[in-house]
């Protein structure tokens, strides 16, 4: 953060919050984290958002005033709060091209700079502070030793591969290790691991093997995160099997049914009808079902397919 402000942050106050502000659907390309402080002597926040995407996004700006807005509501509307507190956002990428998109929510607003005072005045506009850390050397990752560790991880998520970004996290692990006794190293190891698999780095269960057998021996408990986060990942996959062995299924029996009703209305189909109905997805089949009856004749039925 700029020096005026950080003056004003209380950074040993830091206190993660568990909520996510994040709509589903861009929780595939964002993340964030909330963290409560003190900000120029009173409560105050600090909001990061964590851009995955491999682009900039020019609509950050608007993201971000919309997550800003849901943390006021939640203070004011469930804690009963009579004032909102101050929110700083800041926004964390780590694309491989550099971010060129400005920082104002203003930048948005066609000829913003054109208008009268009297309506920018009557305008929400406010400024990110952004960290592109596809820009940053090692050397220019100072600080405290977790918030370096934390930036060495987002930077080579998207930049390394394989063994060199296994190196990145083994280095983590054993820097965290050595926090140990003094600051729950092993509880940020977890967060940040959380957000390599969460962030879809593309680690692999293979990968994550590796890294519980590096420390095995030399870092229990960052092993034993790891394992943890490699069973979770081992069950999603057995889940997402059985789901497309499920909609599988359902797709043969739809498909089977469509094509007994079709023989019993029609005659025998030729083999280019039966593929195009195997072509159709379940929520097709399932429409095209329906439609048998009302079928007169086989025309119908291709005009329906698109024979």
């Amino acid at each position: 953060m700029p020096e005026p402000i950080l003056k004003l942050v209380d950074l040993e106050t830091l206190e993660i919050q568990k909520d996510s502000f994040i709509d589903e659907k861009l929780k595939e390309f964002s993340s964030d984290m909330l963290f409560k402080t003190t900000i120029n002597h009173r409560e105050g926040y600090l909001y990061f958002l964590f851009e995955h995407k491999s682009y900039s996004d020019r609509m950050v700006a608007l993201q971000l005033f919309i997550y800003i807005a849901r943390i006021w509501d939640q203070k004011v509307n469930k804690e009963n709060d009579t004032h909102i507190p101050v929110v700083i956002p800041m926004v964390i990428y780590h694309g491989k091209s550099q971010w060129r998109i400005g920082p104002m929510l203003s930048d948005l607003i066609l000829d913003y700079d054109t208008l009268p005072e009297e309506i920018r005045q009557m305008t929400p506009d406010f400024r990110y502070q952004l960290y592109d850390l596809s820009q940053f050397s090692d050397g220019d990752i100072k600080g405290k030793v977790k918030l370096a560790i934390a930036l060495s991880l987002f930077r080579d998520m998207p930049r390394k591969s394989g063994l060199e970004f296994m190196d990145t996290i083994l280095n983590a692990a054993r820097a965290l290790r050595d926090l140990e006794k003094e600051e729950k190293g092993t509880e940020y190891f977890k967060i940040c691991m959380n957000y390599i698999v969460k962030a879809e780095s593309g680690i692999s269960i293979d990968q994550l093997d590796f890294v519980i057998e590096q420390l095995e021996d030399t870092y229990k408990e960052g092993s034993e995160v790891t394992m943890t986060l490699a069973e979770s990942l081992r069950e999603q996959g057995r889940k997402e099997v059985r789901d497309i062995e499920r909609y599988e299924a359902k797709k043969e029996s739809l498909f089977d049914l469509a094509i007994e009703r079709l023989a019993m209305k029609f005659g025998v189909l030729p083999t280019e009808f039966q593929e195009k109905i195997a072509t159709l997805d379940l929520k097709m089949l399932q429409i095209f079902n329906i439609n048998i009856e009302n079928f007169k004749n086989i025309e119908d039925a291709k005009r329906f397919l698109g024979i």
